[in-house]
């Protein structure tokens, strides 16, 4: 209700007067309508294109080692950035390409190249937000691709090796096809997510600098509703964010029944 009124904490969401789509239109017709668009929609995508097949690369060549106390260090090691607070991440992020100190400058000296100011120049943004995400989901993302390995029924692996497979044969013909509807349904569920990218990680990130490649919708949500206070056009941007999730959702989980028959419902 708060998204369609001209909403006044004082008078209550009820007595709040009815303004109808006037919060909408205010934001479609906003100049930085495009822009959180085109901003909200290429780092999901970016995040999705090179993310999503990490994980399930990352499950297919560890369950090709054998079991042993590398195997349980690698697997250990990849979940640990899971565990990592945004803020910590974050702060990673700022002394590795800080300017004067940042251990990715210095390399880059010795190569004669001159320092980059990476979190000031908006091209470095997205190549440095999808890169870190990835870093710090693809061994937790693995865990569920690793389980759905483990259910497959062995007698195929045999079968196969009495017939002369390779282990890339077995990998390719046997246990990719297995991990198919495990990886349709979490496909199904980012493309459900599309629109909400990671908010927190883009605050801490971001400067006015960076506007121009970093502010998605969600940032921009949280700055009118939070630091300027205005809840009904923050809540109406909101409304119409969830909103297009929930029609990808839906016609994604569409397209995927009727061509692999494998859907949520």
């Amino acid at each position: 209700m708060i998204a369609f009124k001209d909403f006044h904490p004082i008078k209550g969401i009820l007595g709040s007067p009815w303004i109808g789509f006037g919060n909408f239109e205010q934001f479609f017709n906003s100049i930085y309508f495009w822009r959180l668009m085109k901003n909200t929609i290429l780092l999901s995508l970016y995040s999705l294109l090179w993310g999503f097949p990490v994980p399930i690369l990352f499950a297919l060549l560890l369950n090709e080692l054998r079991e042993g106390l590398f195997k349980k260090s690698v697997q250990t090691i990849s979940y640990l950035p899971h565990f990592i607070s945004i803020v910590v991440v974050v702060g990673m992020i700022v002394n590795f390409t800080s300017i004067q100190s940042g251990v990715i400058n210095q390399m880059l000296a010795w190569f004669g190249v001159q320092p980059i100011s990476f979190l000031s120049e908006p091209g470095w943004f997205r190549t440095i937000f999808v890169s870190s995400s990835i870093w710090q989901g693809f061994g937790w993302g693995s865990i569920i691709y690793l389980a759905a390995i483990s259910g497959i029924d062995q007698q195929l692996y045999e079968a196969a090796e009495i017939d002369g497979a390779s282990r890339w044969r077995k990998m390719w013909h046997i246990t990719l096809p297995c991990l198919v509807p495990t990886i349709v349904i979490l496909l199904i569920l980012n493309a459900g997510s599309l629109m909400e990218v990671g908010y927190e990680k883009i605050i801490l990130l971001y400067n006015p600098t960076t506007y121009e490649t970093a502010d998605v919708i969600s940032t921009f949500v949280y700055r009118q509703g939070i630091e300027k206070a205005d809840y009904s056009y923050s809540a109406a941007i909101g409304l119409f964010n969830n909103i297009i999730n929930m029609i990808l959702l839906l016609s994604v989980n569409r397209i995927s029944k009727k061509m692999t028959e494998t859907s949520l419902w």
